[in-house]
């Protein structure tokens, strides 16, 4: 069985098998003591064996045993059984090297020892956390109707237009081949041309939304930014759902509830770790994300929010002013000072968002939402498309793109084009918000950074 069921059910008095590994181990004169923990729960189960039971063997932490015997009320305040132990048999001794030992490791130190960590009580309650979330969001979208679509990992269009992307080639990089100018000859290539690691599966989203309807992805997606940061990774998991005939404020009704629904699933499934974030991460965050479950979320155009920065004279080290991108200590601001709670920013300068939003009558602005949440800033940031042909065009060649890499995108808006609208959710800065975890990095089983690509 596993150690949560036992421990929920409370089943005084059967007899029952259990693996894991062991925590601790104290010896007494009479009686021996186990902690051991399978990973389906923050909380250990305690065996207890006469003494002579386990004498000559190697339990060490880390040890991976399977233990039997007759559950008994225990006289520990912390839980309300104990197994009295009848055998125990190691499935996997533990080198004395063993470095998860009894004491409070860095988080630096556990990111070494990825391999390792998930063992560790902070890392084993963040990926609780992430699979609750991970089964919450396609939860929300299954039961709302939402397709699930996989989108593709390799693609040859660049969603954001930035150009960092990672290249995919087969080609033998010390002698690629070359064409009569000495370029490099990408016809030749795989794919018959420059190929890169998907930084988002919208393009592809908006396909199945203007055919099937109401459309979600939720895959991987990479970024080759050089940014060592707490909130960047080159590899992370994004959700992007797309609505069909909508437009921005459908769009923001739909992230707010959908924020809502994440939050909710983690008070309701995941309390017993969520209170060890408290006690041991963050300060009242169970407090904190009971009020978000219920906060109204504020709507403020970019122009007042930059208003309001304009307000807050000298005290940011990146001077906002009109026509600047929000930084996060502008979007902190805002979220937990100004207005206490979420918002969403909308109608952001069209010069510093995508091709693909849609351009505002004012031929400045573009109708863009950014959900900013406190502690955080930006969670989410979403957009309703440019639905029409001519304007989407026209932003294509003012921003330098390849006309022919969005032939599809641009189809369309020539057959049967619809008003719709969509977002995307990093799902590794979700994890941090309910979490508490101030690392991006400590929220992703094997992070991809500059430099660290290891396991």
């Amino acid at each position: 069985m596993r150690i949560k069921d036992i421990l929920r059910t409370e089943r005084l008095g059967e007899h029952v098998t259990v693996k894991g590994w062991v925590r601790t181990r104290r010896n007494s004169a009479q009686v021996t003591f186990v902690e051991l923990n399978d990973g389906s729960c923050m909380s250990n189960l305690q065996l207890v064996f006469d003494s002579g039971l386990l004498e000559g063997l190697n339990i060490g932490t880390g040890t991976a045993v399977e233990a039997s015997g007759l559950l008994v009320e225990s006289p520990a305040p912390k839980q309300p059984v104990e197994l009295r132990g009848e055998t125990l048999s190691i499935i996997g001794e533990t080198a004395s090297d063993y470095p998860l030992q009894k004491k409070r490791h860095s988080l630096e130190f556990l990111r070494d020892i990825a391999h390792l960590r998930p063992r560790a009580n902070t890392f084993g309650a963040v990926f609780r956390i992430r699979n609750i979330l991970a089964q919450a969001v396609h939860r929300f979208f299954h039961e709302r109707g939402f397709l699930y679509l996989n989108a593709p990992i390799i693609t040859t269009s660049d969603c954001e237009g930035a150009g960092e992307m990672f290249h995919v080639t087969n080609f033998n990089l010390d002698d690629p081949p070359r064409d009569p100018k000495g370029a490099v000859a990408w016809d030749r290539d795989f794919f018959g041309k420059p190929a890169a690691l998907t930084v988002s599966g919208q393009l592809e989203a908006e396909i199945f939304a203007t055919s099937l309807g109401n459309c979600y992805t939720f895959g991987p997606t990479f970024r080759a930014e050089n940014s060592n940061t707490s909130r960047h990774l080159a590899e992370f998991w994004m959700i992007e759902p797309e609505i069909a005939f909508a437009d921005l404020s459908d769009d923001m009704d739909l992230a707010e509830e959908f924020i809502r629904a994440l939050i909710r699933a983690t008070l309701d499934e995941g309390m017993e770790d969520l209170e060890f974030f408290d006690q041991r991460i963050q300060k009242g965050l169970i407090d904190m994300l009971k009020r978000l479950a219920d906060a109204s979320f504020t709507r403020i155009t970019y122009t007042d929010a930059i208003a309001e920065l304009e307000k807050a004279g000298d005290r940011f080290e990146f001077k906002p002013y009109w026509g600047a991108d929000l930084q996060s200590e502008h979007e902190r601001y805002l979220t937990e000072e100004v207005y206490d709670g979420p918002v969403f920013v909308t109608d952001y300068p069209k010069d510093i968002k995508a091709f693909y939003m849609r351009v505002n009558d004012d031929d400045k602005t573009v109708a863009a939402m950014d959900c900013l949440i406190p502690r955080v800033g930006e969670i989410i940031g979403g957009s309703q498309r440019e639905e029409r042909y001519d304007v989407l065009l026209k932003r294509i060649q003012d921003l330098g793109l390849v006309e022919a890499d969005y032939w599809w995108y641009l189809d369309l808006r020539r057959y049967g084009s619809i008003p719709h609208a969509g977002f995307g959710l990093g799902f590794e800065r979700m994890v941090q918000f309910v979490t508490g975890m101030a690392n991006i990095r400590d929220v992703i089983p094997f992070p991809r950074t500059p430099g660290n690509a290891a396991f």
